[in-house]
Parts: C-alpha cells; structure tokens; sequence
C-alpha cells in the first residue's frame, strides 16, 4: 500500500511512524512533512505540497495511486478535502466538511450537544460586541469562557477570571479582529471545574473503537501557568478517566454523538477528540476536534498494539469493530521542547543538536514538529520545535525516559514543562 498524510507536526510524524509498523505499507508520503519525517527515509519521504492545497494534493495521490489518506490537521478538513477525495473515487480517513464542523464552528458544535443532550456547559452566541458587552456586564458569576467559534489553531479561548478580563477579550476579538473571520461568531459559557483529559476514537460512521485516553499541559507555563498553547506535554492512559468514567463518555458522548451526525444526515467518519473536564467522575465535553490531537497522537499511537493501517482501512470501509485494536501494557509520556517566546514571537534557524545516545534509550522515540533540513543541519522552523516520547511499565518510568531523552537535545533558546504528569503522580 501507498499511503499519504497530510501535514507537517509531530502528530503527523507519529503517523508516519505508526503506519511504517505495518507490513502492507510500501510507501508513505508526507505532504508536506518536517525535518523529522525528511530523515526517517526508506519508504518514506516528503512532499512539498501544503496542506490547503486540495487540487495538487489530489492529483499528487492520483499518479503515486496512493491506497489511503490520512489527514492530520483540521483546515484541509474545513475545506472539504474529504469531500473532494471521496468524489474522486479515493480512500481518506477523516470527516467530511459538513461533519467537521464538530470542530471548525463551535457554535455547530455547542447547539448540536444542546439538540443532543451531551452534558457541556451552559452557554450563549454573540454576534456582535455590543450584544456580548451587554451581557458581560450585566454578568453575575465569574470565570467565563470566551470562544471565537471558528478555528484559530488552538488560541482562540480565553479563560475570563474578571469581568475586565472579559471585556478586553470580547474587544480582542470583535474590534481588534486577533483571530479575523473566526471570531465572527463569540461563545460564551460557563467555566467548567474539574479535571481535563482527552478521549479519542476512531469511527466508520457507526462502530468505533477507543484509543487509550490522556491528559495533555495546555499552558507553557509549569503548575498550569501562562499563556495557552498547542499544548507542552502529554501521557497516556489518564488514570483520571477510570473504567467507569469511560463507560459515561461512551454513554453519553461518543454515541449520541455518531447517532446524532448520521441522524443529522452528517455521519462522521475518521478520528473523533473528545476534550472533556471531569468532576467527581462525571464527564463534560469542552470542546470536540474533527483529528487527532497534538501531542496526544505521540502518546496514544505509540500504545496501540494492533495493526493501525488496519483499523484506518475498516474506519473508511466499514467493519471497524471486525478488525483487532488491542493497546500495550503500561503507559507512554511525551515532553515538548518549544522555542524561546512561544506562544508568542519566537525565532526560528536555531540549530538542533540531537546525542545519537537518544536512540539507545528503551522505548523512547523523537518526533519532529517545528524542524527543517538545511544541508547536513537540522534547523528549528516553529513554535514547537519537537517532542521525546517514551514508553515505560509505569507513568513514572516514561516520564523518566522522556525527560533522559530532553536532556540529550539542545538549540538555542529551548524551552519545556519540567511537570509533565505531575497530576497523575
């Protein structure tokens, strides 16, 4: 088989080496990968196409007859490149536009859980400044949250402990215009306390099956401080979603959701993110993603025992739970190392230094992001420069292999969480 994945972060690099564990595979292109994926070599390598161009990604899978796309990021999914592969007679994981909009609208998303019954916060629409303003101050209870509904990679949420906080985050997106057209449409809800964690599934439209679930460190800062970002860190299994836990977001999310879509006449297919907060063992959805997350996927994937090329076929073809998906034992960690200013300005052509010792260490793997090959040197080119990811038989144990493995790599200005998994220690 030729496979093809679309995008170029460490999500996208852990799917290149996932489907590379599996003997059917021949080639796998990336498009348009990172300096990690450049380097893995053998049957796979890059292609120079982004991930927004969906005529030259699906004329590109048409003369390498690629078997099976794999889309990682959420734009090309807003746009419709699953519409447009399966018009074309072509096998993609992921869901359509109209089904995406779980993630790319979180007004779709919010008024769906209300049509649904899927427990979230309370919550109300705004579409102007004036309309939002008026309702903040007239406000009784903080902290809210504030969300333009599009999509803003992850930044587009503001936590408002004050009221001031609140308006200056209203005046942000409605008058500055920070995140443009996304924030066309404002969401405000009620703060949500308790615990995150993320589930993940993968669904043909009606079966599913459950990856391990995790936890990942949104802020940049350790003991959860700071700006929000893509994400720092994260580990799986989350002891914080127990059998029972999981048990309720089966019950009450992941099936009301796929019944609700294909009810809706949008039935969703590939990867479903489920962000949830959970109080006292009862789950509340804060958010869905229409794809794997990131850094989630470097330890979710790393987990699963089973054949993921697989399991990737019968979610598009159907079948989904007469395919094994068995996951490892133990558990899985992983540090990002970020440059110096992320979330904010940062530079980047920073040169990276990685100790060949790395790969002597039991069950640890590097997975790029932000990276580039310049000659013989590999360079930083992004916010998240990359992640070390380990497996261990206990939180503890991978934790202390990923942290080995950070310490082996060096660029100018580097940046990590020294917490990763404290909670769950």
């Amino acid at each position: 088989m030729n496979i093809l994945i679309i995008g170029s972060g460490a999500r996208e690099h852990a799917m290149a080496w996932a489907v590379l564990r599996s003997e059917k595979v021949l080639k796998v292109f990336v498009a348009p990968g990172n300096g990690g994926t450049a380097m893995m070599g053998g049957k796979v390598s890059n292609v120079p196409i982004g991930t927004t161009e969906l005529d030259a990604l699906l004329d590109f899978a048409s003369k390498e007859s690629v078997d099976l796309t794999i889309v990682g990021p959420e734009q090309p999914l807003g746009l419709g490149v699953v519409n447009r592969f399966r018009d074309a007679g072509r096998r993609v994981v992921g869901p359509t536009q109209e089904a995406a909009r779980l993630e790319t609208s979180k007004v779709f998303a919010k008024d769906f859980m209300k049509r649904q019954a899927i427990p979230s916060a309370e919550y109300r629409v705004f579409r102007s400044h004036a309309e939002a303003k008026a309702y903040l101050e007239s406000c009784g209870s903080f902290p809210q949250v504030i969300k333009a509904s599009g999509l803003c990679a992850g930044k587009g949420v503001v936590v408002a402990m004050s009221r001031q906080e609140a308006l200056e985050a209203i005046h942000e997106f409605f008058e500055a215009r920070v995140f443009g057209d996304a924030a066309d449409e404002v969401v405000i809800e009620g703060f949500l306390h308790g615990q995150e964690a993320s589930v993940f599934a993968l669904t043909d439209g009606h079966e599913y099956r459950l990856f391990q679930s995790a936890q990942d460190h949104k802020r940049i800062g350790e003991g959860d401080t700071g700006k929000n970002t893509g994400g720092m860190g994260a580990y799986a299994p989350a002891p914080l979603v127990t059998p029972e836990v999981m048990r309720k977001v089966e019950e009450q999310v992941i099936r009301p959701t796929l019944a609700g879509m294909a009810a809706e006449g949008y039935p969703y297919t590939g990867f479903l993110y489920v962000g949830l907060m959970i109080e006292r063992g009862e789950p509340s959805v804060v958010e869905f993603n229409a794809r794997l997350g990131d850094p989630e996927t470097q330890v979710v994937l790393p987990l699963l025992k089973s054949d993921f090329v697989d399991a990737l076929m019968a979610s598009v073809d159907g079948g989904l739970n007469d395919v094994p998906f068995e996951m490892h034992d133990g558990s899985a960690a992983t540090v990002v190392m970020a440059s110096a200013g992320y979330p904010d300005a940062y530079q980047s052509g920073k040169e990276i230094s990685i100790d060949p010792t790395v790969a002597l260490i039991d069950g640890a793997t590097v997975f790029h992001a932000g990276t580039k090959r310049e000659g013989s040197k590999l360079l930083t080119a992004g916010g998240r420069v990359l992640s070390v990811t380990a497996l261990g038989g206990s939180l503890k144990d991978a934790l202390d292999k990923a942290y080995e493995g950070i310490g082996k790599i060096h660029f100018e200005g580097a940046c990590f969480r020294r917490d990763i998994g404290a909670k769950a220690l």
